[in-house]
């Protein structure tokens, strides 16, 4: 119960500021979370599809393999189902190829989306306390100019140091949204080579599937 008193006197100290302040932590914790849960769904759903696919490759099933590319949400399975139409009409290992990359750059903007944001947060949460303990600080002296000289120094130590809670609750959220920030990247970079081996990998089965074109006349087919 004391630690809560002391967080609300905290917040009080600090002035209007720490409204905005809050807000800005806010917005970037529900991006974190919303991220977390997207690239935690991703990496999974990767995870299976791909379990799913190496079979279909190895027996040649191409339509199944499109299939799952058109209906399923799992990014590597529409870069592999990329691949597998491009092979439809050249079996060229550097055309198929090419076509699985494109498949990684159209998912990789999925992947970072709102990521960047929590960086513009972060930095926005330490300016606004920079500026909150300025302002505060200006009050405060101009208070202390028409104080009398005998309750100057209390007044003026009084005022600085709520004029400080500001910044040190801008750091207090800032912080935390930089730490989440370079997580959210660095699961992000995980899921993008993750995709980028099982690509290889696909793309190795392919390429030593023979004579590709006449297979997979019916995934071309289908998705013509």
């Amino acid at each position: 119960m004391d630690f809560i008193n002391n967080v609300l006197r905290f917040f009080q100290d600090g002035g209007s500021f720490m409204y905005p302040i809050a807000l800005v932590l806010v917005i970037g914790l529900i991006v974190t979370v919303e991220r977390w849960i997207y690239l935690t769904y991703a990496k999974q759903s990767n995870r299976r599809a791909f379990n799913q696919i190496l079979p279909l490759l190895k027996k040649k099933d191409y339509s199944s393999i499109v299939k799952m590319g058109q209906t399923g949400g799992a990014p590597v399975s529409r870069m592999v189902a990329a691949g597998v139409i491009r092979m439809s009409e050249s079996p060229r290992r550097d055309d198929i190829e090419l076509a699985m990359e494109e498949g990684v750059l159209e998912t990789m903007p999925r992947l970072e989306k709102r990521t960047n944001y929590l960086a513009t947060l972060a930095n926005i949460a330490t300016l606004l306390g920079l500026l909150g303990t300025i302002i505060g600080l200006i009050a405060a002296f101009t208070a202390v100019a028409n104080a009398d000289p005998t309750e100057k120094a209390t007044l003026l130590s009084q005022s600085i140091s709520v004029a400080m809670n500001t910044t040190a609750f801008g750091l207090i959220a800032a912080i935390p949204l930089l730490l989440a920030h370079a997580l959210l990247q660095t699961k992000t970079t995980e899921i993008i080579d993750s995709l980028e081996m099982a690509g290889v990998k696909c793309l190795n089965v392919l390429a030593g599937g023979g004579s590709a074109k006449t297979r997979t006349n019916d995934a071309g087919a289908t998705v013509r």
